[in-house]
């Protein structure tokens, strides 16, 4: 048996307040979700992204405890169509009420890029390759 990669999982603080800012993101992710112990939504390619409160991982690990001592540690990166909506999906969720972290710019790798933070402190990158 080989092992394939399938799912990414965040430990999340406020459920509805994860959902709703990925949902901002074009997950597409069930309404009725807010209130499940754990929700998973499967992304185009067929990688889940899961969420799951943390009464939902003390159930099963009662010592859980999260990390601390300074951002989350783990990043998740959304490509945008072109430079120009990287600058107005970040925009848009800043106005929404999502932290912004690092604000549009011109990546010297040849992208244009943005990093906004999701509930629980986990950067979350848009970028879109750069013209030619």
């Amino acid at each position: 048996m080989t092992a394939r990669f399938d799912a990414i999982g965040l430990v999340v603080t406020d459920l509805a307040a994860s959902l709703a800012f990925y949902r901002r993101l074009g997950v597409d992710i069930p309404a009725d979700a807010d209130t499940q112990p754990h929700v998973e939504a499967t992304l185009p390619g067929g990688l889940r992204l899961m969420w799951d409160p943390i009464e939902t991982v003390r159930s099963f690990d009662p010592d859980w405890t999260p990390a601390t001592g300074g951002s989350g540690r783990i990043g998740l990166a959304f490509a945008c169509d072109s430079p120009a909506d990287v600058d107005k999906t970040y925009a848009e969720l800043v106005r929404s009420g999502a932290r912004g972290y690092k604000e549009p710019w011109d990546a010297f790798w040849g992208h244009r890029y943005a990093t906004l933070l999701d509930p629980d402190g986990n950067g979350v990158d848009l970028f879109a390759p750069l013209p030619g």
